[in-house]
């Protein structure tokens, strides 16, 4: 990652060099460039790069970057190297945009003092968001975050609970809801029924595999696949891969689905299918049209799925869901 270093003295440039010695930077001088501009140099840097460091006073990093502050999931980290060097501090998006590391990074680097006020590292939890970054879980509402991470920094009882149970119960919270004033649920599902307020993170564990007749509409692609979740109790954000058939790589529904699924997409050849498609029934129909019977529920298998909703004929599609 190459972060932006902005410096407004001499003493900061030369800390830049230091930090360029073990991290790749964009040094923004004062003093090494003549067509410096301070307000124009933010912008840049805010809008362009993972991570910003100022090497200045907080006060002008503050002021600097207020205009390009939107929310914790997407701006940068920004951190503030006093023009000394004596202190480094994690100033902006410590957790998801990893502020706290770099300051940690930078501290050794130059050998200063890291400075970092987030709760959850002071008072000894692992915070939700944090949780959800370093396990690729998805944060559905960033309000409940801040409301799940209040409690724990007023030393409430906030219930872990994985239900595939692959990560276990981090520090700071229980893993009985019965007395917990809060939860966190790790799932796929839609709706979880819980006596606490809670905060779903999203596991992408699910491959859908999908079969369509040719120029099928998107709208009404991603709109049956949205019933069916519905249905299933399953979340549409847990989609990780959607599977299909060779015949239907360039189907332009399934290409729309994966760009707004965010998701991977497995393309199985007629002659991968044909080696299990006797698991399964299929349509004489398609046989003779493309040569398989069946496509939705093999290509499912093909991606390491489990079925878990088997075939559903939706009006042109058909669609079968599994779990990775």
């Amino acid at each position: 990652m190459e972060a932006a270093v902005i410096s407004v003295t001499e003493m900061g440039d030369l800390i830049a060099d230091k930090i360029e010695n073990s991290i790749k930077i964009k040094l923004f001088s004062k003093y090494r460039s003549e067509a410096f501009d301070m307000k124009s140099s933010v912008k840049e840097a805010m809008e362009n790069y993972k991570a910003v460091i100022f090497i200045s006073s907080t006060g002008i990093a503050v002021r600097s970057i207020a205009p390009y502050i939107n929310t914790k999931l997407t701006d940068p980290a920004v951190i503030v190297i006093d023009c000394t060097g004596k202190f480094v501090i994690s100033l902006l998006s410590g957790h998801l945009g990893g502020a706290n590391r770099l300051t940690l990074q930078i501290a050794k680097i130059i050998k200063a003092q890291p400075i970092i006020t987030t709760a959850s590292d002071n008072i000894g939890f692992e915070a939700p968001d944090v949780l959800a970054q370093e396990n690729n879980l998805i944060i559905t509402n960033m309000d409940i975050e801040k409301d799940i991470a209040a409690l724990l920094v007023n030393n409430k009882k906030v219930a872990f609970i994985d239900e595939d149970k692959e990560i276990l119960c981090p520090m700071g919270y229980v893993e009985a809801i019965d007395e917990a004033a809060g939860a966190i649920f790790v799932t796929n599902k839609l709706n979880i029924n819980s006596s606490v307020p809670y905060l779903k993170l999203i596991r992408k564990n699910l491959v859908i595999g999908i079969g369509c007749k040719k120029n099928y509409p998107f709208e009404k692609m991603y709109a049956k696949l949205q019933e069916a979740f519905i249905q299933n109790n399953l979340d549409i954000r847990a989609i990780k891969t959607i599977a299909t058939v060779e015949v239907k790589k360039d189907e332009e529904a399934i290409l729309k689905l994966k760009k707004a699924l965010d998701c991977h997409l497995d393309i199985w050849s007629i002659e991968q299918i044909r080696k299990i498609e006797w698991k399964f029934e299929g349509s004489a129909f398609v046989k003779k049209t493309i040569g398989v019977k069946a496509v939705c529920e093999p290509c499912v298998e093909l991606s390491n799925g489990k079925i878990i909703v088997e075939k559903l004929a939706l009006d042109g599609m058909t669609l079968c869901i599994g779990k990775c």
